[in-house]
């Protein structure tokens, strides 16, 4: 539950939400609570792989956001046509292995910032295909991804 400094940080980015709108290719869908937040994505160009296609990123927000990240996955909505994207750091479950939702969240960050960079991860992705492991992953995993223990490889090496 989003309470205190998280829902202060919450109400303040609706608001700029709200007045300045969003990049393209993302919209919120829902924000009713300061508690869990609905956001659509679409990835932009002709070029991709994912042209046509949307996905529904749901974010949960604790107590201590925007000290610590919230909880972030993609999850298939029938209402908005949303499916979860078949791409290697994307688990079938909705599970997300990014280290901005990990050991490289910072404060500074917002909803808006890690929609986009979830719409950059789509963008660059070359190949539709589940990491290596997903099986297992989603049969064993804990149903908050924050508590995974994930490792992070650098794809650009």
């Amino acid at each position: 539950m989003a309470t205190g400094l998280a829902s202060k940080r919450l109400m303040k980015e609706l608001a700029e939400i709200k007045s300045k709108g969003t990049p393209p290719g993302i919209t919120l869908l829902s924000a009713e609570d300061m508690q869990v937040w609905l956001f659509s994505i679409q990835v932009l160009g002709d070029e991709t792989i994912y042209k046509g296609e949307t996905f529904a990123l749901k974010m949960k927000f604790g107590p201590r956001y925007p000290i610590e990240c919230p909880e972030v996955t993609f999850v298939a909505d029938q209402t908005y046509n949303a499916v979860i994207p078949i791409h290697p750091h994307c688990y079938s479950n909705g599970h997300i292995c990014a280290s901005i939702l990990g050991n490289e969240w910072s404060p500074v960050l917002n909803c808006v910032a890690i929609c986009i960079t979830m719409q950059s991860m789509l963008a660059s992705n070359k190949k539709k295909e589940r990491p290596q492991g997903n099986d297992r992953y989603v049969r064993n995993a804990p149903s908050n991804p924050k508590l995974t223990r994930w490792h992070y490889d650098d794809d650009t090496v």
